[in-house]
């Protein structure tokens, strides 16, 4: 796994070892990438269960401005700051170890991102409701990009009031992944 470009372009990120942490397979994080090239410069990134931080730091050697990554494992934040401090993107980056709900709850009302990565264990289920913690709030911007990576294709879990907070820009499957980005509705926001 490595950054694809930017300033740390061609770095060997460390991964967490054994079956807990599946990590974004590089042609979706290109695939992803492509998709916001032009929407990243000067952005404030969120990464949710950030794993090695893959895609915050790919983020960040585009050109976004912070990342904050969250992450319930010490393991992986600890992976996360290896990998920040290999890539020299340290200074940008917060990171701490919570859970999603905790992270959501602490940043409500107080913080807004540009770019939001949702990547939970695809058993789990739980997108529809990190998406309505992001929503209730207030953590995005206007123009924000919500990015979830999941196992299956309705990641509102049927809610349509949730689903109508969103704009489904692109939705796409990759193997066993389902690409979906969103855009918030804006009628609150």
């Amino acid at each position: 796994m490595k950054i694809i470009t930017g300033t740390a372009k061609g770095m060997n990120l460390e991964t967490l070892e054994g079956e807990k942490t599946r990590p974004t397979s590089q042609r979706v994080k290109e695939a992803v990438f492509s998709m916001l090239q032009f929407d990243i410069e000067g952005t404030l990134v969120l990464d949710l269960f950030a794993g090695s931080g893959q895609m915050g730091l790919e983020a960040l050697s585009r050109g976004a401005k912070k990342a904050t990554f969250s992450d319930v494992s010490r393991d992986a934040t600890d992976i996360v700051i290896k990998n920040a401090k290999k890539a020299k993107l340290f200074d940008k980056c917060r990171i701490s170890t919570c859970d999603y709900k905790q992270m959501l709850q602490g940043i409500a009302n107080k913080e807004k991102y540009d770019i939001v990565f949702i990547d939970p264990p695809y058993q789990d289920g739980i997108i529809a409701d990190a998406l309505n913690r992001l929503y209730q709030g207030n953590a995005l911007n206007e123009n924000a990009f919500v990015i979830c990576e999941s196992g299956k294709e309705d990641i509102f879990e049927g809610n349509e009031e949730l689903k109508s907070k969103f704009i489904i820009q692109k939705q796409s499957r990759y193997s066993i992944s389902y690409i979906t980005v969103l855009r918030p509705n804006g009628e609150v926001l």
